[in-house]
């Protein structure tokens, strides 16, 4: 059975930048503060009318042209998102028009801040077993428009962006990616949650006035599920294909705050050099994290034939999962 390869990659930030300063302004806050506690310093904001798949088009074409292969080649293209336009339709049917993907099934995946893991695993199944060979996985993510400005604990963390995988098969057995570890907890549910704008609590008056369109989240217990989880299923997925934390080159977590990263790094036995950290540029980009650090760590030269790479993430839900490939 063929293996999942990573043909191209490729990221967007919109152009506005908002710095720590900036948020001195509108919240009560700081700069020491937030650097202190999560390592963001900047963070990017969507222009108005710029949408969720307007960021995952651009980021889609650069993976595209990396890995010299045409809109019309694709298969399949799976959107990690929470952020979709609209309800429906998905905004993956969105970048097929946008992109002219005609050929290709499209849907989106939501899992939060796991989101593009959850749908490169998803993708990684129609590879493996013949059904796909061009697929582009994306993860988007527009999140400024959905948080709480006056919440000093949430408005401070996300920014926006979009990052794009283009995979397809391979034979050689000294690359491609080794195995997908998802997991899910719902009893979590309501340490991380935007609350209202569903059937449960549909538009009205109350969940505007109650903000509860926006992010609410118990940072403290985020923290300690986050740790653990992440280190727990990173061990998994080397188990799972013989390898220690020391065969490990390179790790591509999702940047939700250095804090979490430094800890699951030190439960790993890795050291943090190991970890390619965007996140004082970005903040946390929800989904477009993890495809967007690959990007930046593909585009930087840091990775080479062979290396062993190992990918982790976690999200509302909680959702969580690894990945371990051979780049």
């Amino acid at each position: 059975m063929a293996r999942t390869q990573i043909i191209g990659t490729g990221s967007y930030a919109p152009e506005k930048v908002l710095t720590n300063a900036d948020l001195e302004k509108i919240v009560d806050t700081s700069d020491a503060w937030i650097t202190e506690r999560t390592g963001i310093r900047e963070r990017r904001l969507a222009a108005p009318g710029e949408a969720t798949s307007d960021m995952a088009v651009r980021a889609a074409q650069r993976a595209l042209e990396q890995a010299g292969v045409r809109p019309e080649e694709l298969d399949l293209i799976v959107v990690g998102t929470v952020t979709a336009d609209m309800p429906m339709p998905s905004c993956a049917a969105l970048v097929q028009a946008k992109l002219g993907a005609r050929r290709a099934f499209a849907f989106d995946v939501a899992a939060a801040c796991a989101g593009a893991l959850y749908a490169l695993s998803v993708a990684d199944q129609f590879i493996r077993t013949g059904q796909v060979k061009r697929a582009l996985v994306i993860g988007a993510e527009l999140l400024s428009r959905a948080l709480n400005w006056e919440d000093r604990n949430t408005c401070v963390l996300f920014g926006d962006g979009a990052g794009a995988l283009v995979i397809a098969p391979t034979e050689d057995p000294e690359r491609g990616l080794l195995s997908t570890h998802l997991y899910t907890d719902g009893t979590f549910a309501d340490i991380l949650a935007i609350p209202g704008g569903g059937s449960l609590h549909p538009p009205s008056e109350r969940v505007l006035e109650e903000r509860l369109h926006t992010v609410h989240m118990n940072g403290r217990e985020v923290f300690k599920f986050a740790v653990r989880a992440l280190a727990e299923s990173t061990h998994t997925a080397l188990k799972a294909n013989g390898l220690h934390p020391r065969d490990v080159a390179h790790v591509i977590a999702h940047q939700a705050n250095v804090r979490i990263i430094e800890s699951v790094m030190q439960r790993l036995e890795m050291p943090i050099e190991k970890c390619w950290l965007n996140l004082g540029e970005y903040g946390n980009t929800s989904s477009a994290s993890l495809p967007m650090t690959l990007d930046e760590a593909h585009r930087s030269g840091r990775l080479e034939s062979g290396d062993v790479v190992a990918m982790m993430a976690i999200g509302a839900g909680m959702t969580w999962g690894s990945a371990v490939m051979r780049w």
